[in-house]
């Protein structure tokens, strides 16, 4: 499969093309303004060069066939195409450079259809998630997929990376909530993939291929999603327990009982110092480690009796939460954690059987005595997906903008323990560009390359976005 390098002199006669043959599409020409289009959240805290940045040349179509359009002039023109959502990425997925076109979906933001019988949306890639539950709340139904970003990730990018979010423990990631496709390939060709009813078996299942693919595969600019009714009730719940490791052992008594939260979320007791400390939360006054839970549906006093008596048992001060208390819980949760200035840090996505969980956090002490860093986790426990932050104090004269490789080192040490467990190295960020080596050692080579042969079938050239996830 040949990758895509186009010359400056490409790139001006892709422009060029636009502008003659299609100007009702917006294009904005590589300069110092479109800058913001060279990463997404995972690589905008990388240090950029002293001199002034150029950006990428940025597409921002509003149509379908506009994205068609823009595929076939730079397949033309031999200019690699990212495509890109909202930017809010976690893997850098969405980076590009000064030589590639960025064709943004930002502006396909149609809600097409809600049918609350069928209990299917279909909407375009740029509407955000927070924007179809506001839609959706007066027909009594919601998106379940949420991601922490939820308020500012589009419903295409969490389709490009199959995002989670926290009521992944009930309702699953987002390829559990997608039905249908409607791609542009490399050809510039536009194909429907998947059904609208629930079930569907025609054909190789090209819907889960494309959901997670991080746009190497086409760029999606139309989704049919199933919708979930509005719980008729929700309670937020919390354990404390004296220590991380009490907390994390205590994991087993929710799956060993009937009840099914939608949301179990864990904090081990460094990230609730951190959260005290930037929010003044008084959540270390309460406990050493914390299980925030959110229950919802029919029963829910019955749910929480069982849930009540089965943590208890393994040593939990459970209560049951106001709504007030439980709304600044959750937003603690998304928006709480703080980094000081004078730490280096790096952030994580892992995930291991959920039985694993309390290994993971045991290790964190191997790690540090190893390394001489800092290591602590947030959770979304009830799937076994970590969050783990690792830092290390800027020493006085050090550049803030060059960390060790210790730092890293020891982050990748943690993705290999977490292999060992039967984990993996992302379960819901995607890969990338900032996850690229660490998946290589969780795949084996055979499976590579068959990734590679899917990738050369689909897109023979190497249009849509080289050098990401495989």
């Amino acid at each position: 499969m040949s990758v895509l390098a186009a010359t400056a002199s490409a790139v001006d006669a892709l422009v060029s093309d636009l502008a003659s043959e299609h100007p009702h599409i917006e294009v904005r020409p590589s300069s110092g303004a479109t800058v913001d289009y060279l990463d997404d959240a995972a690589t905008r805290l990388a240090p950029r060069p002293s001199h002034a940045p150029f950006g990428p040349t940025v597409a921002l179509p509003t149509t379908t066939e506009q994205v068609q359009q823009l595929v076939r002039k730079a397949a033309r023109r031999g200019v690699a195409v990212v495509p890109r959502g909202a930017g809010s990425g976690l893997s850098g997925g969405a980076s590009a450079t000064a030589d590639q076109l960025v064709i943004s979906t930002e502006r396909l933001t149609r809600i097409i259809e809600v049918s609350p019988l069928d209990e299917v949306a279909v909407v375009e890639p740029g509407v955000l998630n927070s924007e179809l539950n506001a839609h959706l709340a007066p027909l009594g139904l919601f998106y379940a997929p949420d991601p922490a970003s939820w308020q500012i990730s589009s419903i295409g990018g969490n389709i490009a990376t199959n995002a989670g979010g926290l009521r992944c423990a009930k309702y699953g990631v987002t390829r559990e909530s997608v039905l249908a496709l409607d791609v542009v390939l490399a050809d510039g060709s536009l194909i429907s993939i998947g059904h609208r009813s629930i079930k569907g078996v025609t054909g190789l299942d090209l819907v889960s291929l494309f959901v997670g693919s991080e746009g190497i595969l086409g760029i999606v600019v139309g989704a049919t999603v199933r919708l979930r009714p509005i719980p008729v009730a929700r309670r937020t719940v919390t354990a404390f327990f004296d220590t991380t490791a009490a907390g994390a052992a205590a994991l087993a008594a929710i799956t060993a009982s009937r009840v099914r939260p939608s949301i179990v979320e864990f904090f081990d007791q460094p990230t609730l110092d951190n959260i005290d400390q930037y929010n003044d939360a008084g959540l270390r006054a309460r406990g050493g480690s914390l299980l925030l839970i959110e229950l919802d549906g029919f029963g829910i006093d019955e749910q929480f009796t069982e849930l009540h008596d089965a943590l208890k048992a393994v040593g939990g001060r459970v209560q049951a939460e106001t709504d007030a208390a439980g709304h600044a819980l959750w937003e603690l949760r998304r928006s709480g954690r703080g980094f000081d200035a004078n730490t280096w840090f790096a952030g994580g996505d892992l995930a291991v059987p959920k039985s694993r969980i309390p290994e993971v956090y045991a290790h964190f002490s191997e790690i540090e005595a190893r390394f001489g860093v800092e290591v602590s986790a947030v959770a979304h426990a009830g799937d076994g997906n970590l969050h783990p932050i690792i830092t290390l104090p800027i020493p006085a004269g050090a550049d803030a903008a060059t960390p060790p490789t210790t730092l890293h080192d020891a982050a990748d040490e943690l993705v290999r323990y977490a292999l060992s467990l039967g984990g993996t190295v992302s379960g819901e960020h995607g890969i990338g560009t900032v996850k690229r080596d660490l998946a290589a050692i969780e795949l084996s080579a055979r499976t590579r390359a068959a990734q590679h042969a899917l990738k050369a079938a689909l897109d023979p050239t190497g249009l849509f976005n080289p050098g990401k996830a495989i």
